[in-house]
């Protein structure tokens, strides 16, 4: 036994929609009676790829004493009851999970919590005064709050407006999110993976019933994890089918690129 990291369910948040199933391409995580549950904890790798399936915030990776992750034996089950296919995802999955790794790190851990360093800004050698200087650029933010968890559901801020939902590290990750993102909208921040998401599903549903929001866009980064972002926009949609309302996923790279667009609804 070994300290590591490890899924974790909570079986009350938990509403059997089944999506982490196909999200772990190790096969750790089946049905049984209605609810997510881990089969065996050496199928785990603590990766945490069926994290950003999960709508209801139920899956969370946690540090604790367990066994090992078996690749070896891990893939045997995989072919088993997935078949070549199942297996060749599951290597296709551990390929990209080592790829993201630093070299200095042994292969397991959540890509979205890795250690990584990129070059510094071209126009930020040295770190600026803080405080002994103006407002040098000013925010677009035109409300408050902006946490999921403190917004109402019903606010003039949203009416006849765009709102973005950011996940909480985008806007640090590029300085464009103000201008490109949250000018003229209105905001919503969310942390699939750190927040405690219960009740998120059913306040986006309100959300966007109770105010005359055109268009949705989430933004979210590429990490794994940050899917959940997605699931719950998701889940909120299907519980509230709201008309006339166009909802975009936008998703970033960790250097602040959009690589991705598409509509969801």
């Amino acid at each position: 036994m070994a300290l590591r990291k490890i899924i974790s369910i909570d079986e009350e948040l938990c509403n059997g929609c089944g999506n982490c199933i196909t999200g772990c391409a190790e096969g750790a995580l089946q049905l049984i009676d209605g609810k997510a549950r881990l089969v065996k904890e050496t199928y785990c790798d603590g990766f945490g790829d069926c994290i950003g399936t999960c709508p209801t915030g139920a899956l969370k990776i946690i540090e604790r004493e367990g066994e090992e992750f078996d690749f070896n034996r891990t893939l045997k089950y995989v072919e088993e009851i997935r078949g070549e296919e199942g297996a060749r995802l599951m290597r296709e999955s551990h390929k990209i999970h080592e790829q993201k790794m630093s070299a200095a790190q042994a292969p397991r851990g959540c890509p979205g919590s890795m250690f990584r360093s990129g070059p510094p800004a071209q126009s930020a050698a040295a770190p600026v005064a803080d405080g002994s200087m103006p407002v040098v650029m000013k925010s677009e933010l035109s409300q408050w709050p902006v946490q999921l968890h403190l917004l109402p559901t019903r606010a003039s801020f949203f009416d006849n407006r765009e709102m973005v939902i950011l996940s909480t590290c985008s806007p640090a990750t590029s300085p464009d999110v103000q201008w490109r993102y949250i000018r003229g909208r209105s905001v919503a921040i969310a942390c699939p993976k750190l927040d405690r998401t219960e009740g998120y599903v059913e306040k986006l549903a309100e959300i966007f019933v109770s105010n005359n929001i055109p268009r949705v866009i989430i933004l979210r980064m590429e990490v794994p994890c940050c899917g959940g972002l997605t699931a719950m926009v998701k889940a909120a949609l299907e519980r509230s089918k709201p008309q006339g309302l166009v909802v975009d996923e936008v998703t970033m790279s960790l250097a602040g690129e959009i690589i991705k667009t598409s509509r969801i609804y």
